[in-house]
């Protein structure tokens, strides 16, 4: 059988989520009690064989390989009730709860889907369904004795299981904030979705007992939840454990943008004693390259504190507030035009100041602050009035 749409989108969708899983196991390894990333990855692991076994091709290659008539069934089965009892699991886990309360309902859970599991490999071993139904099974063999039991013990597991998995994530979500808020809305439609694929298909098996056919229900509606379901599952994940990282990111990288102008004037001042090191911006977390920016920043500014003149400052903070800056906005734009002289003093006299010279004390600690300053024209027409001035004292 050639492999179609259908399979592909399994294959690509299982091996992503199974590389992803793969990526967790050195932490794993590391952190072998850590209940939540147990969870997670059986959760991760469950999800990625579902999606690779439930493709087509691979039902047909699995009764193949094993000589039995619909032995597919119970595997998916198996794996769809593990992913069920993991993705309760890692709720439970993640939501937060009193130790004792979390590891008593984590030990029913793994109980409850545990025996699930065994009723469904019982079951079809007691059954009989002989002729082979890829899409079809779980309308075909509506009713066949145990076979019928099997079914419906998957169906109701797997919609008990993502019904209050979604009412738990919507509950959740409501009192949590950010990029854990934004998951668990994103999860909570996802497992309804879930839902709706179980429920599809019980109406098509009550429709059989009943002597209808609605089986256009299992192999043409309900496999268009599937897909929707598992994107918006492995997005819901990923973002509460991708979003703080990215937010971090973004917030360094705007820092970084903001420190701009003050990166450029401050850049070439000398900084006797600290240590620059080079920091390779393509291979830099952002975070990192911040912090170096930062430091290399304070550096400069301590290295200038001997060359900055209090009066400078002094009449630079007068002028911002007859131009009319608030005192923290006048403060501000007397640093920085004070910070553009005394680089200016120290270009044209490296050698140190007189130890009596006092620095004056800082007002503007925020360098984003500092640097935005160093892009107002007024910052520049103070330092262009005191530069001349502070010359012709140098050349005096």
């Amino acid at each position: 059988m050639a492999s179609g749409p259908s399979n592909l989108g399994s294959y690509i969708s299982g091996i992503t989520i199974l590389v992803v899983c793969a990526m967790k196991i050195p932490a794993l390894v590391r952190r072998w009690h850590d209940t939540l990333l147990r969870a997670a990855c059986l959760l991760l692991f469950s999800a990625g064989c579902l999606m690779l076994l439930a493709a087509p091709d691979s039902l047909t290659t699995l009764n193949r390989l094993s000589g039995i008539s619909n032995f597919a069934a119970p595997v998916v089965y198996v794996i769809t009730a593990a992913f069920s009892g993991a993705s309760l699991l890692l709720i439970i886990h993640w939501r937060p709860a009193p130790p004792e309360q979390t590891r008593r309902i984590s030990h029913l859970c793994v109980i409850a889907y545990g025996l699930i599991i065994f009723a469904i490999i019982v079951l079809f071993w007691v059954g009989n369904a002989p002729v082979e139904q890829l899409t079809l099974f779980d309308a075909y063999y509506a009713n066949t004795p145990y076979i019928r039991e099997m079914i419906l013990t998957y169906l109701l597991a797997q919609a008990v299981a993502n019904m209050i998995a979604s009412v738990l994530c919507w509950r959740w979500s409501t009192e949590v904030h950010g990029s854990l808020r934004a998951g668990l809305r994103i999860l909570a439609p996802a497992y309804l979705m879930v839902v709706c694929f179980d429920v599809l298909r019980l109406i098509a098996i009550a429709a059989r007992w009943t002597g209808r056919n609605l089986d256009f229900l299992v192999d043409k509606v309900s496999p268009q939840f599937a897909a929707p379901a598992c994107l918006l599952g492995a997005v819901g994940f990923a973002v509460p454990l991708v979003g703080p990282h990215m937010a971090e990111t973004t917030r360094a990288v705007q820092h970084l943008y903001r420190l701009t102008p003050l990166w450029r004037a401050l850049e070439e001042v000398p900084t006797p004693g600290a240590i620059r090191a080079a920091l390779p911006w393509w291979r830099t977390p952002p975070a990192v390259l911040l912090t170096g920016r930062k430091t290399a920043l304070y550096d400069a500014i301590l290295a200038l504190a001997p060359y900055c003149d209090p009066a400078i400052r002094a009449a630079a903070y007068s002028a911002a507030l007859r131009k009319g800056d608030d005192e923290s906005g006048a403060a501000v734009t007397a640093d920085a035009a004070m910070i553009l002289v005394a680089r200016e003093c120290q270009r044209t006299t490296p050698e140190q100041p007189q130890e009596d010279t006092h620095p004056p004390a800082w007002r503007a600690k925020d360098l984003i602050a500092l640097s935005r300053a160093l892009t107002s024209p007024m910052v520049h027409d103070l330092y262009r009035q005191h530069v001349p001035l502070q010359k012709a004292a140098h050349h005096d």
